[in-house]
């Protein structure tokens, strides 16, 4: 309350001077505390979003400050951006260009540097990603594998799920996983873009199929003694003369074989 002169009832000069310096005083001090927004905040804030080429049709990649976030093939720009949003709470716009490194790796199918955004995933989801970004361009692996790898070797169900969340697939590679008894499996893009994507590695579907239906999972060369998964590349080399086929790993150690260091059918990490 401003003190007032008690003969006239009007301000007292002093106190409203002094008011007005204190008042004078806060403002400027407010104001030294005003800033531009940093040049990052929006990036920090929104995701971005850009339409590349890529092994299959029409592929879009959400990317953020972290790096590659979702991917899905198939969608224009009004379908991928409810998908995206429907899964991420964060605005998505346009992008001018494309994160450094995604184009080399949509087309070498091999991840290098590029950095991917896996935040909101389980540590379980988290570890199933990186045991199949370990498979080989080129070559597959069945859902026990996986499971093994992620540390989980009874999960191989679980796997499967995660697989089908997995939201860079392309990136990741859930296409070069399969099933425990040689077919192909599911797909989040489809049956058909599966196939399409492991032949454009020179998998040899047409023999994995083969296989599968004569209840062969294992291949093995009667030289080496070693057995590995039919698409590994020590596996490819073995000549027609030599190859042994074998429906369990029980069986091929049964007959003197020993597995693959490079494939690891028995789940043995690498030195």
């Amino acid at each position: 309350m401003t003190r007032t002169d008690p003969t006239h009832g009007a301000p007292d000069p002093l106190t409203h001077d002094l008011t007005n310096d204190l008042t004078n005083d806060l403002t400027g001090e407010l104001a030294g505390l005003v800033a531009d927004a940093p040049p990052t905040l929006l990036d920090r804030v929104a995701a971005r979003r850009v339409h590349v080429a890529g092994p299959l049709d029409g592929v879009r990649v959400a990317f953020t400050d972290h790096g590659v976030a979702y991917l899905r093939a198939g969608m224009d720009d009004a379908e991928f951006t409810a998908a995206f949003r429907a899964r991420f709470a964060r605005p998505l716009l346009p992008a001018a260009r494309p994160p450094a490194g995604l184009v080399p790796a949509l087309r070498t199918g091999r991840l290098g540097a590029l950095p991917l955004d896996l935040r909101g995933l389980s540590e379980f989801e988290a570890a199933v990603l990186r045991a199949a970004a370990r498979i080989p361009r080129g070559q597959t692996r069945p859902y026990a594998w996986v499971a093994r790898e992620a540390g989980r070797p009874k999960a191989v169900r679980a796997v499967g799920s995660a697989l089908g969340r997995n939201p860079v697939p392309l990136l990741i590679p859930c296409h070069r996983v399969t099933r425990s008894d040689g077919t192909l499996g599911d797909y989040v893009f489809g049956g058909p873009a599966k196939e399409r994507l492991l032949r454009g590695e020179d998998v040899d579907v047409d023999e994995a199929v083969d296989l599968a239906r004569r209840g062969v999972r294992l291949v093995g060369s009667d030289t080496t003694g070693i057995v590995c998964y039919p698409t590994c590349g020590d596996a490819r080399r073995i000549t027609a003369a030599h190859r042994r086929g074998f429906g369990t790993l029980a069986a091929a150690r049964a007959a003197g074989y020993r597995p693959c260091l490079h494939c690891r059918p028995d789940g043995t990490q690498p030195a």
